[in-house]
Parts: C-alpha cells; sequence; structure tokens
C-alpha cells in the first residue's frame, strides 16, 4: 500500500490540527464547452475545499493520463501551502465520493490522524464546479467560430510558404480597404532575422514608426515592454516546439508541428489572445490579400522592394461567414516607408556601420560574406534539378544560359541557417550578382603549409574568400579535379548554390526545397583572377 515517507509525515504532523471538514474531488470537464479544451489537454480539474469555512484550499488542472497521486499532491499542498489567505494546517475529516480515492487517502495518509469517509453527495464542490464551467463557458473564444477553421487553415499555407523567406521586418506592405469604413492597414512580417515568426497588422503607420522609435531609444526591459503594449496592431504569431533551440531548426517543422496564436495588441486593450468576429474578418482578408499578393510577385519583391508595386484583389469571405460577398482590397507596397523605418536608426549606429563597410572595403580580399560555421563543399548539381529551380519562383535563380552538356553543372555548395543564407543573397545581388568563381594558391610562411583558396568575384568587381582547403587534402585534390573536368564539359561556367538546413536531416545534401539561390558565374583561372600566391599575414 501507498505511503508517505517518513519525513513527510513528520512535516506535517508539525501542522496544527483545526477542527474542519475538508471535501475533494476530481473532476472530468472534457464534455464542457470551455475556451481551454482546443488548447489544452489538462481537463480534469482537482479541488479541496473547507467545507466549515467554505473557501478553497488546492485546485489544479491535470490530464486525464494523470494518476490518483495528484490527488494526494493537492492535498498536500491544501494542507501546507493553500492558496489565498487560508493557514497551514491539518483537517480533523476529508470526505469524498469516489471509492478509490477514499480507499487510496486511507492508506496514504494512515498516520495522520485524519478520518477519510465517503458520502454520495458533495454539494458546495459540485456548486463550485458549476460556477467554474460557467465562467469559462463565458470566456470568448480565441478565434470566432465562422472564422476559426478558415483562419486556422490561412496560418498553416502562410507557414508553408513563408513570406519571410523574402520580406524582412522594415519592407512594409500597405493594404486599404474600399468596401468597409476604415483606415489601411499596414502589414510587417517576422522571421527573416530567425528570432519569431508571424505577421504584425498595424491600424496605423503611426502605431508601426513609434514602436520602432521606442524599441531603438529603449535601454531597460521595463521600456521595451512599455514600447511592445504601445502597439496598436492585430497579429499572427506562431509558437514553436519547445525543443526548437536554433533558428535554423525551424525549417525541419510542418505547419503541423507549429501553433498558430492570433490576437491584437492596443495601448488601452494590453494584449489581447482573440478577436471579435469583426477583427476576424479584417485579418482574414488582410492575410489572404497578403499572401496572393506575395505569390504573384515572388520573384520582383525577393530581388528588389525598392520598385513599387500595387495590385487590387477581391477576396472572398469563408463560406461559414454570415456574409460571403468578396471584398476588394489594394495591395502595394511602401519603398519610401521603409527608409522612413530604417532613418530612425540613430545617427551613431549609421556611422559605425558606415565606418565598417569602408573598412572592409579597402580589403583586397574580404572575408564577409559566408558564415564560418557554414557547411561548403564542391560539387556538382544534375541538369533536372537545375531544370526545376529554373521554374521556381521562390528561389532567387542567376542565369548565364550555360549549355548542359556533361551530367551537371559543377558548384560550390554553401549550407548555413535560413537568416544568414538570406544575407549572403542579399549581399550578393546588391554587389551585382555573381561574376565568377575561382581557386588561388595561398602559403602560411611560419609553417610553410600551401592552401587551395576558393574566390568569389561579384559583378563590382569585389572579390571574396569562401573557403581554405589543405593543398595535400586527398578530398579536396580529388574534388578540384572534378571540378576542372565539370568547367570544360560546361565551356567555362560553374555555379553557386546557397541553401538552408545547417543543423537539420538535410545538412551536407539539402533537398530541392532547402536551395534558396543559384547562381551561374564564370569559372575563373589563375590567370584571370591576377592575384598571384597569398600569404597568411600575422594579426
Amino acid at each position: 500500500m501507498a505511503t508517505l515517507h517518513s519525513t513527510t509525515i513528520r512535516r506535517l504532523l508539525k501542522l496544527p490540527q483545526h477542527n474542519t471538514v475538508w471535501e475533494g474531488d476530481r473532476k472530468n470537464f472534457e464534455d464542457a464547452n470551455l475556451a481551454e479544451k482546443a488548447q489544452s489537454e489538462h481537463h480534469h480539474c482537482i479541488i479541496w475545499v473547507d467545507g466549515s469555512e467554505g473557501t478553497v484550499r488546492a485546485m489544479e488542472m491535470v490530464s486525464p493520463q494523470a494518476g490518483i497521486e495528484t490527488v494526494v499532491r493537492a492535498l498536500l499542498r491544501a494542507m501546507e501551502t493553500p492558496q489565498g489567505y487560508g493557514k497551514p494546517c491539518r483537517p480533523q475529516r476529508i470526505v469524498v465520493r469516489d471509492r478509490e480515492i477514499q480507499f487510496f487517502l486511507r492508506g496514504v495518509l494512515q498516520e495522520l490522524n485524519i478520518a477519510i469517509d465517503y458520502v454520495p453527495e458533495l454539494p458546495l464542490i459540485d456548486a463550485l464546479f458549476q460556477s467554474l464551467a460557467e465562467t469559462r463557458e463565458e470566456r470568448p473564444l480565441p478565434l470566432p467560430a465562422p472564422y476559426q477553421q478558415a483562419l486556422l487553415n490561412l496560418a498553416q499555407e502562410i507557414w508553408e510558404t513563408p513570406p519571410w523567406d523574402i520580406l524582412d521586418d522594415s519592407e512594409i506592405i500597405a493594404l486599404e480597404f474600399h468596401d468597409w469604413e476604415m483606415e489601411p492597414v499596414y502589414i510587417s512580417v517576422m522571421g527573416m532575422l530567425g528570432a519569431e515568426y508571424g505577421v504584425l497588422l498595424y491600424r496605423s503607420f503611426d502605431s508601426l514608426k513609434t514602436f520602432r522609435l521606442q524599441m531603438v531609444q529603449g535601454e531597460s526591459m521595463a521600456e521595451l515592454e512599455n514600447a511592445f503594449l504601445q502597439q496598436d496592431c492585430w497579429f499572427l504569431n506562431y509558437e514553436l516546439p519547445e525543443e526548437v533551440e536554433e533558428p535554423e531548426e525551424v525549417d525541419n517543422f510542418s505547419a503541423t508541428e507549429v501553433d498558430p496564436k492570433f490576437g491584437s495588441i492596443n495601448p488601452y486593450e494590453g494584449l489581447r489572445g482573440f478577436l471579435g468576429e469583426e477583427e476576424a474578418a479584417v485579418v482574414y482578408v488582410a492575410l489572404k490579400a497578403l499572401q496572393q499578393f506575395i505569390q504573384e510577385n515572388y520573384s520582383q519583391l525577393a530581388r528588389n522592394f525598392d520598385q513599387k508595386l500595387e495590385k487590387r484583389y477581391q477576396i472572398p469571405l469563408p463560406e461559414s461567414a454570415k456574409e460571403t460577398t468578396p471584398t476588394t482590397v489594394t495591395v502595394a507596397t511602401t519603398p519610401e516607408l521603409e527608409e522612413e523605418l530604417i532613418g530612425l536608426l540613430d545617427e551613431d549606429e549609421a556611422e559605425e556601420l558606415a565606418d565598417l563597410e569602408e573598412a572592409e572595403f579597402s580589403s583586397p580580399i574580404r572575408e564577409n560574406l559566408v558564415p564560418k560555421d557554414s557547411f561548403l563543399t564542391l560539387g556538382m548539381l544534375p541538369w533536372d534539378v537545375i531544370a526545376q529551380m529554373r521554374n521556381n519562383q521562390k528561389q532567387v535563380y542567376q542565369s548565364l544560359g550555360i549549355a548542359e552538356q556533361g551530367e551537371g553543372m559543377p558548384v560550390v555548395l554553401i549550407q548555413t541557417s535560413r537568416p544568414k543564407a538570406q544575407e549572403i543573397i542579399d549581399q550578393i545581388q546588391d554587389s551585382g550578382g555573381l561574376h565568377g568563381i575561382g581557386f588561388n594558391a595561398g602559403e602560411d610562411p611560419a609553417s610553410e603549409a600551401v592552401y587551395d583558396l576558393g574566390i568569389m568575384q561579384t559583378g563590382n568587381g569585389e572579390l571574396y574568400l569562401f573557403g581554405e582547403f589543405a593543398e595535400s587534402d586527398p578530398t579536396h585534390i580529388n574534388a578540384r579535379q572534378q571540378w576542372e573536368k565539370r568547367c570544360q564539359q560546361t565551356q567555362g561556367y560553374c555555379g553557386l548554390i546557397i541553401a538552408r538546413g545547417l543543423k537539420g536531416a538535410s545538412r551536407g545534401q539539402p533537398k530541392l526545397p532547402d536551395m534558396m539561390a543559384l547562381f551561374e558565374a564564370k569559372a575563373l583561372s589563375t590567370e584571370e583572377l591576377g592575384l598571384g600566391v597569398l600569404q597568411l599575414m600575422e594579426e
């Protein structure tokens, strides 16, 4: 028979024993229409009440699989650390209406001098459970019923084709409603930096601008929290599984493994985790229009946000809504607002960034393109995969019209996290694209080691070091031989693959969806690079 440990018994016996009767029970709320039911599996409630005073001493929500030990755990807490203003004590008598709980408690509490009795009815407990159920039933659902499934489905679709792959949080999309009397909505996408994932729908641009300014100027946690609560927006935010530790791990999760949350932030309401029916309609139309706008203009948005784009759509409401008449909206890029947000950086930060860029530019070969923890290899990409990438608007593709000769295109693969991969792509595109890839000799005078240095040249003439390979490494020797052979077959052309998923299951062997960009380029000879033998300089 289960019993308490002797040290626990001695500790509980030190509590004063009052001449009171406590009631205890475990109630299953599974069939109740609770707002939390869809959010949590903990729908069994354990409650302990002091019947003499009519006060709740302990209450705990547990899963249906939780054992009878949870009833004892709640009881001990009711004795030692009661909730509210109750004082620690032991009751003289306990009554329950479950025979199993009665027999179990008799065995566990046999040395505490507490009578454990069975009664068929517990009116006080029933009244409390009824009040609890009614209170919870009155709470609003996170999403109104006519829009719940439609919004959840839409959230899954957005996760599968993430807008944060091409938009950062300063590239604002404006959305104007023509059939509804409301101000334009300004959409900011979170996720490119790998911190949070979701979509913010600001009810005014001033709110967005004020928030960004406060975040730049804020120093303490209190200031940052106040800035957060001063926002005026609706939101779709994705809660990730607890096991996610690195941003690149997010790529491994499907839409069914993340938990979309909808809600609102307002200076007067604070953070609210539900939407009203009118709000749900606005959010649904806005997200649907954003999704359609991105799908139709993916390549142009990924390449250049500075160009003004504007499209008009008719978005029907879900069939489950009371009114399904399509509403007309205009979706547009706002490069002028992006410049305004970027301009909020204080002068010191801007000057520091300019100094850093000037220092890096003055170096003959820059080393700031490829992250040091990237996976790097020389290989070959089959022509059928290249054909798929050419026709996929979700992937960046720089074509030089390479003839399909040989088994495939010789490529350099750089695999890193998605945010870092996007930074590489942006830097190459901002530098005029990729001109060529070559190898150059390098040496360390101190150790007399000889290296084969991988070098890229961008369209503006800048040279970037992407890899240092020991010239005596047999694996690299073989890879270089295959590289030269394939470059001859393609008449002096090669490619650069930028892929995500560094720490995922596809590390070293990225699948097609992991490949974010392919840049076709010239295979540069040592003579074309014209660098001579490079020497390692001591810092």
